[in-house]
């Protein structure tokens, strides 16, 4: 085995942990989030929501299942969320050298060094979510013999404009067009679509899509603060005024919140797993759901015609929202799912639903 450097992550409270690399060495910094999936980290690595943070996978070993044979399907990856990893780190407890599956290619060590990203293993996992768990999410930085960093924030800036589309791409055919505002999407989002026969136009963040000739509007996932996406907010609040159906998810469930007038706030850490309960007010329908986002829809400032869809268990927070009488829609957490449960996949044939009873109720005026 070769020689393995030792490198610290250090907190922006002064607490630091040591551990040794396995990735690429280079200092780096940004926001320290934990997560609790037990799999899923190539999905997880490849999220854009995952831009400018060090992730901490609870689950202590990781790593054994090595990297999958990259595919193309419809133009995308098959087995990643995104052509590249978007995580600034990956701090873990255990690495496990030796991997074997039967679509793996490479080590995990092998393709952070590969994507630039650094990683450290050996570090306590346990205690620095408890830690998170306490204070919440806290900046931090990974600092290599000699090369310190100033800690930054990516909440501070814009950095759906970094993750999101350059020009507009188009996907499929089929009857039902759809314009999905890329603030970071997730692959698994167009193959949920994809798959259900419809035709994708993806589009940049900013992209002025009220005036595009579609069957319904997709509002993608994406990382940071939804009050720095003032141009998609500006485009969806026109778009509220129509009768176009919309779907949002996590990102753009915050962004059609904002636009119908309700306020956002950042949580104390989030919600990072693949094991939160949700429930439908007003029902006893209970789903366990695959989520990311460190920001949430606060339900008192909705407007009187818009109400809550989903709920959190755990915590009472939002978890999406729906117009009271137009076909729009969303949800905080993740139908699609990539990797995690896949129990709420139906919001998208709901929205598939909505467009073909507005194409129809359009085609008969």
């Amino acid at each position: 085995m070769q020689h393995l450097k030792k490198a610290k992550l250090v907190l922006q409270d002064g607490t630091e942990y040591e551990g040794t690399s396995f990735g690429y060495e280079k200092s780096v910094s940004g926001e320290v989030v934990f997560y609790t999936a037990m799999t899923g980290y190539p999905e997880s690595l490849t999220d854009p929501s995952y831009k400018g943070q060090i992730l901490v996978p609870t689950y202590p070993m990781i790593g054994n299942y090595g990297v999958p044979i990259d595919k193309t399907e419809w133009g995308i990856s098959k087995y990643f969320e995104s052509d590249r990893i978007h995580c600034t780190a990956l701090v873990i407890s255990d690495y496990s050298f030796a991997y074997h599956h039967w679509n793996s290619q490479k080590s995990l060590g092998q393709w952070l060094q590969e994507q630039q990203v650094p990683g450290l293993f050996g570090i306590d996992t346990r205690a620095l979510t408890q830690k998170l768990r306490e204070h919440g999410t806290m900046l931090g930085r990974i600092e290599f013999a000699d090369s310190p960093v100033p800690f930054f924030d990516p909440n501070a800036h814009n950095i759906v404009a970094e993750v999101s589309t350059r020009e507009a791409v188009e996907y499929g055919e089929g009857d039902l067009r759809v314009v999905l505002v890329d603030c970071g999407v997730k692959y698994n989002i167009l193959r949920c679509l994809l798959s259900r026969g419809v035709r994708v136009k993806r589009v940049p963040w900013d992209y002025d899509f009220t005036q595009e000739d579609c069957d319904g509007i997709f509002l993608s996932n994406g990382p940071g603060d939804p009050a720095r996406c003032e141009a998609t907010i500006a485009h969806i609040r026109q778009a509220l005024k129509g009768d176009t159906p919309i779907m949002g998810i996590c990102l753009g469930n915050q962004l059609m919140a904002r636009a119908a007038g309700a306020e956002t706030y950042k949580m104390k850490y989030g919600h990072r797993s693949h094991n939160q309960p949700v429930m439908q007010p007003g029902t006893n329908r209970c789903f366990i759901t695959s989520q990311n986002h460190g920001f949430a829809i606060d339900d008192k400032t909705l407007p009187a015609d818009w109400e809550p869809l989903f709920v959190n268990v755990n915590d009472g927070t939002n978890e999406g929202i729906r117009h009271k009488t137009k076909p729009f829609f969303s949800a905080q957490f993740h139908p699609e799912a990539s990797s995690g449960p896949v129990d709420t996949e139906f919001l998208f044939d709901w929205f598939i639903e909505n467009m073909k009873q507005a194409k129809t109720q359009k085609s008969d005026k």
